[in-house]
């Protein structure tokens, strides 16, 4: 039953991540469901299923809470990003300072 229950969220998170672009909509769809079937000779008990279903719950996690569409906004530079009510939002604190207090992230190939 877990199994289910995370390829459901997973084709929810699609859902919501793919709202309004059909061809990425239906790509991850298939690749859901070639995966999953790919799977479905594991015993649902052992080590190797729950492994995948935490791997799939993990991936719908990401698509519904980090992945942000834009589209170009027509006749202009300007895109237009679906922002919606799940996705992740940090501060700018947390970007400029991933570290924690007082860490520094070196850049390859800066000063």
């Amino acid at each position: 039953m877990a199994a289910k229950a995370a390829y459901r969220h997973l084709l929810r998170a699609t859902r919501v991540a793919f709202e309004g672009d059909y061809t990425l909509l239906h790509a991850a769809r298939v690749q859901a469901r070639t995966g999953f079937d790919s799977l479905s000779s594991l015993d649902p008990s052992s080590e190797e299923a729950q492994k995948q279903i935490q791997h799939a719950e993990g991936v719908a996690s990401i698509l519904r809470h980090n992945l942000v569409q834009g589209q170009q906004v027509e006749g202009s530079d300007a895109i237009k990003l679906n922002i919606h009510k799940d996705i992740e939002r940090g501060d700018n604190d947390t970007v400029k300072n991933p570290l924690g207090k007082g860490g520094k992230v070196k850049v390859a190939g800066g000063s």
